[in-house]
């Protein structure tokens, strides 16, 4: 089956430096941000779900927008770090083969465009989690800030549906409603599982 150029691994992805612009190369492909913007919204969703429109009052509230946007930091930082690892797993693989083939290879080291990405990957997962959270700076009522906030949900899910179809050659609606659809269903089941 042929590849049409896409990486098989995660690690291929992190390692295609396409450059955009002249000098400057890529940290993570289009997919990939996009995954990482897509998990950061299921994050956030988890909590606010969690909240009960019949028993919630003011403090309730701010206590779900604050779990919300600390569990997305604490899952930015741990993603975060974890791009740092593939990076430096993959680089001590490639120097483990060089040797083994007596190559000359350079020793497996991270550099500070691998910490920029980091922090990039950091900021996609943390930053995805403040638009599920204006609704509630908007409404006074739990009521309709949550389901503000799940129509908000559901449109990041579509841009990303969206952004994944052009970088993939597929129908920007077609992947934005499907994108869209599941993220329906996993909100739901979230929900249902009581987060």
């Amino acid at each position: 089956m042929p590849s049409l150029g896409l990486p098989r691994r995660r690690s291929e992805a992190l390692h295609r430096l396409a450059p955009a612009t002249p000098g400057v190369k890529q940290v993570l492909d289009p997919a990939e941000r996009v995954s990482e913007i897509v998990f950061g919204v299921l994050m956030a969703m988890t909590f606010l779900g969690a909240l009960n429109v019949a028993e919630a009052g003011h403090q309730e509230v701010r206590t779900a927008m604050i779990a919300a946007l600390g569990c997305n930091l604490a899952w930015g930082l741990a993603d975060a770090v974890m791009y740092l690892v593939g990076i430096l797993t993959e680089r001590t693989r490639e120097y483990t083969r060089a040797r083994r083939m007596h190559e000359e290879a350079v020793a497996p080291r991270l550099v500070f465009h691998d910490c920029w990405g980091a922090l990039g990957v950091f900021l996609l997962v943390a930053l995805s989690t403040f638009p599920l959270v204006v609704p509630f700076m908007i409404f006074g009522e739990l009521h309709r800030a949550l389901i503000a906030s799940r129509l908000v949900a559901l449109a990041l899910l579509f841009g990303g549906g969206w952004m994944l179809a052009r970088y993939a050659g597929g129908s920007p609606w077609r992947w934005g409603c499907g994108l869209a659809a599941v993220g329906a269903v996993l909100l739901s089941a979230i929900m249902a599982l009581g987060g």
